[in-house]
């Protein structure tokens, strides 16, 4: 019998590749002095209801003071969080993320009067407030994204009512990370060497990246059968999410959901539309590569197991972290010496949470509250993935850090819409740094599948999630209820669609849907797809462009939220609001189908 390979525990990992939570507050003591001063501080906001209208001196103390609480709520608000994602069953600090949501919660309640009160203020009072009272000029964006959504705005006590809603909005998410996170156990499965091997939500990517074929279908029917004994409970908190989000588009005026997601960052639904539309387009050269794939790994079927093993056979890379940091650095070299020692600096200061560990929480992720270093969460397994997803998660961490460095706290948290582009960017060119350097044939043949992968995950996958959403969305506005086996439904349906005929859409892939926690952020996903296509064409203006791109890049990561997003992009010459971009990008997966089978006839 071989012996069982357990997940280590949080104490059992090495300090050094832990994260400096300790940079955000000393101690749990600290965290819990301030977090009650600011309940007590809180107060003082709605002291200003009925005020914000009479000067300019009590608007911009209003705002000042708006700004100070919540940027110590952000900091609250992402210790607690970090703290339980280390170990998501701890009760005390499931009990530190409840009481942060709640502050926020109770912040936003306090602060609901202000937008209907600043939309009462007649224009030419807030022209002469401005004339009368510079420091106010900081604000004067943030005024105007306040007019721009007049429409939107509620009643003073409609909006309070729906802030104190929020609490119970996040219900959704809430249950469904803490069943998927804590309570879902896979239960163990036999490895290629016939050992037992506990099966979780983290490394099943990395079984089904496995060569071993009976490996990747034990795994892959394992996790299924876990999640379809829960089906029913997860579309119930899907289809409550979608409920939320169909509730809040309704009081606010949208004319949908999706609307209303977008609007925040001033995104036409057309760019949404428009990139589905594209996507589907390209759908020919995706059936390509699944023909390809099927045709290299030799098998009568190409099953839904088989999409993440690489293609090139007797081929790998394990590549230890510290091999993994280095790797990072000189592929992202073109971005110049300033880039790379904010990477230096962050490798060598613990920004890192590196390795899994029992009941962490699965996947990568940064974040970073204003005024402190930004933080990454890995689970770093040493396969290729993984340096990518290092390179991805610390390209997130340098746009918080140089849109912190560059913007007031009011200005300096980026949009959705651009949060994917520097990620994405930093994948970009590593790719093209490891390609150019390659001689041997099978790693070449390795790097481009790796690259192939990246599209197929990123711009068709995420664009099928999308689609998904969008339809999801629809049904339910349209009066259809979203059951379990309805939406099942739909999901095969589109998996079928966007994998074509080579592929054997398992019935077990209807399940899918149920473990992708970013369906919980309404109208999210197609962001990792827009993203993805600027990306390639911003890493293609700094390779062919050198630092007047780069400098034109840094512009866009210093601005963090102080232009719309697409005004961001065209800063650093891209114009995401025409389809361009996506097609260009569409178009290099092409090509790079057809340079792997050349290589690989």
């Amino acid at each position: 019998m071989g012996e069982v390979r357990k997940i280590p525990a949080r104490e059992e990992i090495d300090v050094r590749d832990t994260w400096a939570l300790e940079d955000l507050y000393e101690t749990d003591e600290a965290w819990e002095a301030k977090i009650a001063e600011t309940e007590q501080n809180i107060g003082k906001l709605s002291d200003f209801a009925g005020k914000l209208g009479t000067s300019a001196q009590e608007l911009l103390a209003f705002l000042q003071l708006q700004d100070e609480l919540e940027c110590v709520v952000e900091r609250l608000y992402v210790y607690a969080n970090e703290k339980l994602h280390q170990d998501m069953s701890v009760s005390k600090y499931q009990g530190y993320t409840t009481r942060a949501q709640a502050l926020a919660v109770q912040i936003g309640g306090a602060v609901s009067f202000a937008e209907p009160e600043i939309l009462a203020i007649p224009e030419g009072t807030l022209k002469s407030f401005f004339e009368s009272c510079p420091g106010l000029e900081l604000y004067r964006l943030l005024i105007d994204r306040i007019l721009y959504a007049k429409e939107h705005t509620l009643s003073p006590k409609e909006e309070a009512l729906l802030a104190k809603a929020q609490e119970m909005a996040t219900a959704p998410d809430d249950i469904y990370s803490l069943l998927t996170d804590v309570d879902l156990q896979f239960g163990t499965i036999k490895d290629e060497n016939g050992n037992d091997v506990e099966l979780t939500d983290i490394n099943y990517v990395s079984m089904l990246q496995g060569s071993d074929r009976r490996v990747r279908k034990d795994a892959f029917d394992a996790l299924y059968k876990v999640y379809g004994q829960f089906k029913n409970s997860i579309a119930a908190m899907f289809q409550a999410n979608i409920k939320k989000a169909h509730f809040y588009s309704g009081v606010r005026h949208y004319a949908s959901s999706m609307e209303m997601s977008l609007d925040g960052s001033r995104i036409p639904v057309s760019v949404y539309e428009s990139l589905i539309e594209a996507v589907h387009t390209a759908l020919p050269d995706m059936y390509r590569y699944v023909a390809l794939r099927k045709r290299v790994l030799g098998v009568d079927e190409l099953h839904m197991y088989d999409v993440y093993v690489p293609i090139v056979k007797d081929y790998d890379m394990n590549v230890t972290f510290e091999e993994a940091k280095e790797i990072v650095l000189k592929g992202l070299a073109p971005m110049g010496e300033e880039y790379l020692s904010h990477l230096r600096e962050g490798f060598a200061n613990r920004w890192i949470d590196v390795y899994e560990n029992k009941n962490k929480r699965g996947g990568a992720y940064s974040w970073c509250a204003y005024g402190v270093h930004p933080y990454v969460l890995l689970n770093y397994q040493g396969k290729l993935d993984d340096v990518f997803t290092l390179a991805h998660e610390m390209g997130h961490a340098l746009h918080s850090y140089y849109s912190s460095a560059n913007q007031p706290f009011v200005y300096a948290g980026y949009r959705l819409f651009v949060a994917e582009v520097a990620s994405i960017c930093n994948e970009s060119l590593l790719i093209r740094y490891l390609l150019d350097r390659c001689e041997d044939k099978q790693e070449k043949c390795y790097l481009i599948n790796h690259f192939l992968d990246q599209f197929k995950g990123t711009l068709f996958r995420q664009t099928m999630f999308a689609e998904f959403e969008m339809m999801m969305h629809r049904m339910y506005a349209q009066g259809e209820a979203l059951t379990a086996e309805r939406i099942c439904e739909v999901y095969l349906d589109l998996n079928k669609k966007y994998f074509g005929t080579d592929m054997v859409s398992d019935p077990q892939i209807a399940l899918e849907w149920a473990r992708i926690p970013h369906f919980y952020t309404e109208f999210y996903v197609y962001q990792y797809a827009t993203g993805f296509a600027a990306a390639i064409a911003l890493s293609d203006k700094i390779l062919h462009e050198g630092e007047p791109a780069v400098e034109a890049y840094k512009s866009f990561l210093k601005g963090g939220c102080s232009k719309d997003p697409l005004e961001l992009l065209k800063m650093a010459g891209i114009d995401m609001s025409r389809p361009e971009p996506v097609k260009d990008a569409l178009k290099l997966f092409g090509e790079l189908v057809t340079e792997m089978e050349e290589l690989m006839a």
